[in-house]
């Protein structure tokens, strides 16, 4: 398996709008669209849609949105082996409003994600020690991911940590779990107590998580790309090209997803390169409406995006 993703499954449910309502307010939308989401999932389908094997390892309820679920990833072809269905809570659903600047707001009820347990994790540990890349978030409890880290590290699979949502007081033990950890300005500033307003600031936080015990960091500054920091590559500017966005739901998840699967099939591309690419692929699914669908798939791709 090329990359294995230990996280959430969303169905979002997503109204477009002219702008953003205000608190107490009820404003007309323009259209309404359900999806695929949860960061998990959406990672997961991202990595499946350039041409990734892929598996998930996630938990629905036994209900409507969770046997679509399923269905959604047979047919991005994700094995779904290891996602499991429960009476116990209902399946993860986000309500989405994206405004007609490309900007949304996102309320999440995470339901039977909450349940995915270090016992989930344990139940498909031959899958993980065997793959080449695991991607895990914090959508599940965060026990989980972490149980799934130290699965990975003590075989020897790479490991991608986007701490998102961020949580304050974040066990320390993650810095060490993971060979790279992924966040965006927000979760950054977060995890640091570092304010993002610029590239520098950027810098001074991908600084403070490597100093926490993380090998490699990358801190995303949106339509103004990241910033590196490794032991050899210390606060690396990464500019990234920008774009009209019509919907950013799903970018920073479009990336993690492309990051995974350039480090899973092309691991001689060297990481500068691979942020690159997967800010071209997270830049060009800003472009469309929708989450999962959004994403390009590798015959929508410049050839070259996609090869050594």
């Amino acid at each position: 398996m090329d990359v294995v993703v230990v996280g959430s499954c969303n169905v979002d449910l997503i109204c477009y709008t002219p702008r953003q309502p205000r608190p107490g307010e009820t404003i007309h939308g323009t259209k309404f669209h359900t999806g695929y989401g949860g960061k998990g999932a959406n990672q997961c389908v991202m990595a499946a849609k350039l041409g990734a094997r892929t598996a998930m390892v996630a938990k629905l309820g036994n209900d409507f949105y969770g046997n679509n679920t399923k269905e959604n990833f047979k047919q991005h072809e994700v094995d779904d082996t290891h996602v499991k269905q429960t009476d116990r809570d209902s399946s993860g659903v986000a309500s989405i409003i994206v405004s007609e600047d490309g900007q949304n707001s996102i309320v999440i009820v995470s339901g039977a994600n909450l349940l995915l347990s270090e016992d989930d994790v344990h139940a498909a540990k031959d899958l993980i020690r065997h793959s080449k890349v695991l991607v895990c978030q914090l959508e599940v409890p965060p026990s989980t991911s972490l149980a799934a880290l130290r699965l990975a590290k003590s075989n020897k699979v790479y490991s991608i940590f986007n701490p998102a949502p961020a949580i304050e007081n974040l066990d320390p033990q993650f810095y060490t779990a993971c060979d790279m950890l992924c966040a965006n300005e927000s979760e950054a500033e977060l995890l640091t107590g570092v304010p993002i307003t610029d590239e520098q600031s950027a810098k001074l936080a991908a600084k403070k998580l490597h100093e926490k015990g993380c090998d490699t960091v990358l801190v995303t500054i949106g339509d103004k790309g990241s910033v590196l920091h490794t032991s050899g590559q210390e606060g690396l500017h990464i500019p990234a090209d920008s774009v009209v966005a019509v919907d950013t739901t799903g970018a920073g998840d479009a990336f993690i997803g492309a990051l995974a699967f350039y480090k899973a099939t092309m691991p001689t591309l060297s990481l500068v390169e691979s942020v690159k690419r997967a800010s071209i692929i997270a830049a060009i699914s800003c472009k469309s409406r929708g989450t999962q669908c959004s994403f390009p798939s590798a015959d929508q791709l410049n050839p070259a995006l996609l090869t050594l």
